[in-house]
C-alpha cells in the first residue's frame, strides 16, 4: 500500500509543478482552476464521510458470515450507494455556477466564468470519485489492499499526459501574463477534462482488480428487507459529521479567495491554489503513512469489535497509533525546516516562494494530531459509532469557523492563508485531544501500551534531527534570496536530498539509541519499498 500511495505521490507533485508551470501558483487562473477543481472532491467528502467510511468496512466484514459470503448484501448496498452518486454528479454539475458563487468572494465576472466553465468539466469526477470509493472499499474488507493505493497512479499518468499537451500546444504561463479574458474552450478542456479522465481511469481499473479476487458487481435494486437500515443509521451520523467539516471547508476557501484583493499591490500572495498546494504536501506523509496503516488496522479492528474483542481492538490501536506518530514526527520537522526549498519546486519567484513556504510551516504543526483524530476516527467507526466524531468534530469546526471569521476581519490580506493553516493546527490538537479522551472511556485506558511514551521519544528524535538539519541548511547560504537552497529548482531538490537525508540519518540514530521498536518496522517497510 505505501509503494502505492508513495509512487502516485511523487507522480502528484509532477504533476502539480507541471500545473504550476503551466498557470502559475498565485495566478487568477490558478485559483479558478484550483475551486473548480476541489468542488468533486468537497461534494465527494460529504457522500464518502456519510456513506463509505464509516460503514462499508465494518458492514462488509459482518455480511462475510451470510450464506452467500456477503455477495447479495455487497451487490445491494453498492447499487444503492452508486445511484446516489449519480443523482448527486448530475445534480452538482447542474449546480456549477451555484457551487462556484458560494465557494470565492471578491472575484471579478470574468474569474467566476473561467471558475465555472472548468466546474462543468470537472464536477463529473464526482461520480467517479465515488465508484473508485466503494470498489476498492470493497476490496479492503476483503484484505486486497494493493490495488485501491495502486489505482491513483493510473489517474496521475493521464493527468501528467493532459498537462504535457497543454503546456506544448499553449505554452507555459507561471506568472499569470495570460488574461482571463483570453482563455478559450480548447484550452479548458484540455486542462480539465484530461483532469476528470484521469479520475475515471483510477475508478474503472478497481473492476479488473474485483475479478482478479473473483467478484464481480451484479447491480441489484431490491434494497427492501435486506439488512440495509443499519449501515444507513450509522451514516446518517457520519455523513452529519462530514457536512460539517465540509461547512468549516467552505468558510475557510471563501476567507482564503478574499486574499486576492492584495494582489493590486503584491502579486505574490497566497490563496486557494497556494493553499491547496500547501495542503497537498501536507497530506503526502499522511496518505503515504497513515492512511496505508489506518486501512490496514482498519479490517482488523472491525473484525475484532464484531467479535467483542476489545483487547485486541486497543492492541491494533495502539500499535497503528505508534506507527503512524513514527513516521509523522519526522515528516512534520523534516518540511518545516524543508518548507523553502519544497515550495520553490512549485513557484518561481522567491516572494511567492516565501508566500507558500510560510502557509506550509503553519500546516505542519498540525500532521501528528491529524493523523492521531484519522486513526481515531477508524477505532469508533470499527465500533458502529458514528455518533461520537460527529461531535468531536462539531467542537473542531465550530472553533475553526470562528477562528476563520476572525481572521477574515483583522488579518491582512498578504497573511490570510499562513493565519488560516495555523488555526487548523491548533483546532485539530484540540480535536485529537478529545477524541483520545472519549476514546479512553469507550474502550478503557490506553496507558499500558506507552503512546505518549513513545510520541515523546520520537519528538525527541525529531527535534534533534531538525537542529541538524537547520545546521546544514545554513552551509548552503541559509534560505534568502538567491541562495543555493531556493535559487533554482534543481538547486532546491539537490537541498531537499542532502538536507532530508542528514535529518532522516540522524533520526534513525536517535530512535535506536532511545530503543524505540518502531524503527524496525519502519525500516523493514522502506526496503521493501525500496526492493519492489
Amino acid at each position: 500500500m505505501a509503494g502505492g500511495t508513495t509512487i502516485s505521490r511523487v507522480l502528484g507533485f509532477a504533476r502539480s509543478v507541471i500545473l504550476a508551470a503551466a498557470i502559475g501558483v498565485t495566478t487568477n487562473a490558478a485559483d479558478a482552476f484550483g475551486v473548480a477543481n476541489q468542488l468533486p472532491n468537497n461534494v465527494y467528502a460529504i457522500i464518502v464521510g456519510g456513506l463509505l467510511n464509516a460503514v462499508l468496512v465494518p458492514q462488509i466484514v459482518k455480511a462475510r458470515s451470510n450464506k452467500d459470503g456477503g455477495k447479495g448484501y455487497i451487490d445491494r448496498l453498492l447499487t444503492l450507494i452508486i445511484t446516489v452518486f449519480f443523482v448527486i454528479t448530475l445534480a452538482a454539475t447542474l449546480a456549477a455556477p451555484f457551487l462556484v458563487s458560494i465557494y470565492t468572494t471578491g472575484w471579478s465576472d470574468q474569474q467566476l466564468a473561467l471558475a465555472t466553465a472548468f466546474a462543468y468539466w470537472c464536477l463529473p469526477q464526482l461520480f467517479f470519485y465515488g465508484l473508485y470509493s466503494i470498489l476498492g472499499e470493497v476490496l479492503n474488507a476483503r484484505s486486497a489492499f494493493g490495488p485501491y493505493m495502486w489505482a491513483p497512479v493510473l489517474n496521475n499518468v493521464v493527468s501528467l499526459i493532459g498537462l504535457a499537451a497543454f503546456v506544448i500546444l499553449f505554452g507555459a504561463d507561471p506568472t499569470g501574463a495570460r488574461a482571463i479574458e483570453s482563455w478559450g474552450p480548447a484550452q479548458i478542456t484540455l486542462l480539465a477534462g484530461t483532469a476528470t479522465a484521469g479520475v475515471a481511469s483510477q475508478a474503472l481499473i478497481l473492476l479488473f482488480a474485483w475479478k482478479r479476487i473473483g467478484m464481480k458487481l451484479n447491480l441489484n435494486f431490491k434494497w427492501r428487507g435486506f439488512g440495509l437500515r443499519p449501515a444507513l443509521k450509522a451514516a446518517s451520523w457520519s455523513l452529519g459529521m462530514v457536512v460539517v467539516t465540509q461547512i468549516g471547508g467552505l468558510v475557510q476557501t471563501i476567507v482564503a479567495s478574499s486574499a486576492v484583493s492584495g494582489r493590486s499591490s503584491n502579486p505574490a500572495i497566497a490563496s486557494v491554489a497556494a493553499a491547496a498546494i500547501a495542503w497537498l504536501i501536507f497530506m503526502l506523509p499522511h496518505s503515504v503513512a497513515t492512511v496505508s496503516i489506518a486501512t490496514s488496522y482498519f479490517t482488523r479492528m472491525s473484525k475484532h469489535a464484531h467479535e467483542n474483542r476489545i483487547d485486541l481492538l486497543k492492541n491494533d490501536l495502539a500499535a497503528g497509533l505508534r506507527a503512524i506518530s513514527v513516521i509523522s514526527v519526522f515528516a512534520t520537522f523534516a518540511l518545516i525546516v524543508l518548507a523553502y526549498p519544497v515550495s520553490r519546486v512549485f513557484v518561481g519567484e522567491f516572494a511567492a516562494t516565501a508566500a507558500l513556504g510560510n502557509v506550509l510551516i503553519a500546516l505542519m504543526f498540525g500532521l501528528v494530531p491529524f493523523s492521531f483524530v484519522f486513526m481515531m476516527q477508524r477505532a469508533f467507526f470499527s465500533l458502529e459509532d458514528t455518533r461520537t466524531p460527529f461531535w468531536f468534530t462539531v467542537v473542531q469546526i465550530s472553533m475553526h469557523v470562528a477562528g476563520a471569521l476572525t481572521i477574515a476581519a483583522t488579518v491582512p490580506a498578504a497573511q490570510i492563508v499562513v493565519a488560516l493553516s495555523a488555526l487548523t493546527s491548533v483546532t485539530i490538537l484540540v480535536q485529537a485531544v478529545i477524541a483520545y479522551t472519549l476514546l479512553s472511556r469507550r474502550i478503557g485506558s490506553l496507558a499500558e501500551h506507552r503512546i505518549t511514551q513513545a510520541t515523546t521519544q520520537f519528538l525527541i528524535s525529531g527535534f534533534l534531527a531538525a537542529t541538524v538539519g537547520w545546521f546544514v541548511l545554513q552551509l548552503f547560504g541559509g534560505l534568502t534570496e538567491n541562495a543555493f537552497a531556493v535559487d533554482t529548482v534543481i538547486s532546491s531538490v539537490l537541498t531537499i536530498g542532502i538536507v532530508g537525508f542528514v535529518m532522516l540519518a540522524v533520526y534513525i540514530v536517535a530512535l535506536r539509541l532511545l530503543r524505540v521498536q518502531e524503527v524496525d518496522t519502519v525500516l523493514a517497510a522502506l526496503k521493501g519499498i525500496l526492493r519492489r
